[in-house]
């Protein structure tokens, strides 16, 4: 099991001296809306890390549709394309699909034919994802954050119809709390899941809370799943918590031997 913080770039050295295996940095880091010169001074951090960044998350900006009647193709093309390609370029393998803005529905809009646009989402980015050895991970939201795609069983459904090698999917232990999702739908879909989102009550640091980690860890262990797990909250006090979270986790990993 690798254990890694959804931080940004500048925070990478912190995160490594919190002895943590990788960091999670977001797509839109990458600026890829902007030229490669601009991007370059970007690159040399993500070059100069003290820390692997192993996966990426906010794949899209907020305001770049890619559901309902205003979508630009166009746009979402070159976007794609060149986010892929830098994503790539930093040495990270894994794209996690939220996205909620991006891909919430209007009101009055065809649920059937929001899904159709997701799908041709994916598939356009399953095209330039798989020459680069990146997987997308659909990851369910909660309905305050997203009217698609909110369950794991849900992500593991789109995962079926689009049936690519490169279209897997997430489950957060925060969004599934929200939702009352049961636990045990990690094991159900445990073919699909390729990374994991985490957090405690609150959506704070690990460790903090009261979120039934002993259900979840046995959920990841009879699932087989052995793979990344990030952290992806809000702090209170990073550096504190960034060693108090390691060590919990270490601490009910190593109890339950996953």
């Amino acid at each position: 099991m690798k254990f890694g913080c959804c931080l940004g770039i500048d925070q990478a050295k912190i995160v490594h001296d919190a002895r943590f295996d990788f960091i999670e940095c977001t797509v839109v880091s990458l600026m890829p809306e902007k030229s490669d010169r601009e991007f370059a001074e970007v690159l040399k951090k993500f070059q100069d890390s003290p820390l692997a960044v192993e996966a990426c998350n906010v794949f899209l900006p907020g305001d770049m549709k890619i559901v309902g009647d205003t979508v630009d193709h166009d746009r979402i093309k070159h976007y794609v394309e060149i986010a892929l390609q830098r994503v790539h370029q930093i040495g990270a393998d894994t794209i996690v699909f939220g996205s909620g803005g991006a891909r919430s529905f209007p009101d009055g809009f065809s649920c059937e034919r929001a899904e159709e646009q997701i799908l041709q989402f994916l598939s356009l980015v399953a095209d330039n994802a798989e020459p680069l050895g990146i997987t997308i991970v659909i990851e369910p939201l909660n309905k305050k954050e997203s009217n698609m795609i909110n369950s794991v069983i849900e992500a593991e459904e789109l995962a079926k119809k689009i049936n690519r090698e490169s279209i897997q999917i997430l489950a957060d232990f925060y969004h599934m709390d929200e939702e009352n999702e049961p636990l045990e739908n990690i094991v159900i879909a445990k073919e699909f899941i390729k990374h994991i989102h985490i957090a405690d009550t609150g959506r704070f640091s690990p460790g903090t809370g009261h979120y039934p980690y002993d259900r979840f860890v046995d959920c990841l262990q009879r699932a087989n799943y052995n793979q990344r797990i990030s952290i992806e909250c809000q702090w209170n006090d990073l550096h504190k918590e960034l060693v108090r979270s390691r060590e919990f986790l270490k601490e009910i990993f190593e109890t339950k031997k996953v």
